[in-house]
């Protein structure tokens, strides 16, 4: 029997205003599917967006959602789910939005735990305002603002989470969306923040201009520069730099920032100190 998509779909905006062949449909439908299989109601969940390609992920899922300003995202989903913290929060960033003029909201939210579920879509580039360097373009590759190739190394968006102390860290691609729903799943499951950075393909925008003018050949490179976690491990030390493990990175309890906060109501309301 076929999934019903429509179910969790604001039907009166399809089609997308994503381009043909792009990862984001893929994401959306992954992260649906692990909806349904939390058996989540979608009135207790909340989509978070901000501004880009991945922005227009809380256009088409229905349910709660807000669509923020640019970078801005896991301040908004902070105080959401701080205010509602039975709720489902759920924040879509790319690579600019959450590593960029987001990165620093990224960061903390990694280190207070709070519990809320973190996609940052991966492709590499500045999509929606056409090719900018993102944080995360490889070196060498052309971008509108680095025409002779971009000088900047390479961000790696897992180890800044690792650092950042997040508990639960994980990587996935769209070239596997069935590993890629089990990865959400665990993270949805997860108490505490959960970083589950979602490599996809822009052929449009990073594509045409380095190589990769179609999508097939644009998913074969992210093939070329992604590998399963154990086989990374196994890999020399110096090939390891230059793939990507896929996998879940980290997965560990601290406590969770919601409930420390309810201990500072109730040390307030005893006029005590918070004991951890």
């Amino acid at each position: 029997m076929a999934f019903n998509y429509d179910k969790y779909l604001r039907v009166d905006k399809m089609p997308t205003l994503w381009c043909w062949g792009c990862g984001d449909g893929v994401i959306l439908k992954s992260v649906i599917r692990a909806i349904d299989k939390m058996g989540w109601d979608m009135k207790d969940v909340c989509v978070v967006s901000g501004i880009g390609c991945s922005g227009r992920f809380s256009s088409y899922i229905d349910c709660n959602t807000v669509h923020t300003t640019h970078g801005r995202a896991i301040a908004y989903a902070t105080g959401i789910k701080l205010a509602n913290p039975k709720k489902h929060v759920i924040v879509v960033t790319g690579d600019g939005d959450g590593l960029a003029i987001g990165g620093n909201h990224t960061i903390h939210a990694c280190r207070r735990n709070i519990d809320l579920n973190h996609i940052l879509i991966n492709n590499f580039i500045y999509g929606l305002t056409n090719s900018q360097t993102s944080p995360t373009t490889p070196q060498g590759m052309w971008t509108v603002t680095a025409q002779y190739g971009n000088i900047d190394p390479t961000f790696n968006a897992c180890k800044l989470a690792f650092g950042a102390g997040a508990t639960f860290i994980s990587r996935e691609t769209v070239l596997d969306p069935l590993k890629m729903e089990k990865v959400f799943i665990a993270g949805f499951k997860h108490k505490g923040y959960s970083f589950m950075e979602t490599i996809s393909n822009c052929h449009i925008n990073l594509g045409r201009k380095n190589k990769m003018g179609e999508a097939v050949q644009n998913l074969k490179w992210i093939g070329e520069i992604t590998m399963p976690k154990k086989k990374h491990q196994a890999l020399p030390e110096e090939e390891q730099y230059a793939i990507l493990p896929t996998g879940i990175m980290r997965e560990h309890d601290n406590p969770e920032y919601c409930e420390s906060y309810d201990k500072v109501i109730e040390a307030a309301q005893n006029n005590t100190k918070v004991k951890f």
